[in-house]
């Protein structure tokens, strides 16, 4: 397993950017597909945005398309989550996690490691 750190996380007021960080500890972290997801007290973690191998693919939640940007830096063993024009709604408490896995990565099942998470609050 890889062990996920995210950091980033801050209280702001809506239309404010935050950018999120997910450092992993492997020598290998270009082997994985990574991910964010949120997850709210009381409701079931939620999808955010994955980045393939390679950076090819990336993929978001409709809610986050055209305001949030994900991207990794292999040299620096660290994925991204640039988070723009944020809103209320985005308050969560943000995961990120690796993935050996290619396909479905969309659901958490697909990802096998996961970090602590780190709280992203944002006022109306």
């Amino acid at each position: 397993q890889v062990q996920l750190t995210e950091s980033g996380g801050a209280k702001v007021q809506a239309g404010a950017s935050l950018k999120l960080s997910c450092a992993a500890s492997t020598l290998v972290f270009s082997n994985y597909a990574m991910g964010w997801f949120r997850q709210v007290p009381g409701k079931e973690r939620q999808f955010v945005a994955f980045i393939s191998r390679g950076s090819v693919v990336t993929f978001y939640t409709d809610s986050v398309k055209g305001r949030f940007t994900i991207s990794r830096d292999d040299a620096k063993n660290t994925m991204y989550l640039q988070m723009n024009s944020l809103e209320p709604e985005d308050t969560a408490v943000y995961f990120c996690a690796a993935s050996v896995k290619d396909t479905g990565l969309t659901r958490g099942t697909t990802y096998n490691s996961w970090g602590q998470g780190t709280q992203v609050t944002v006022s109306s």
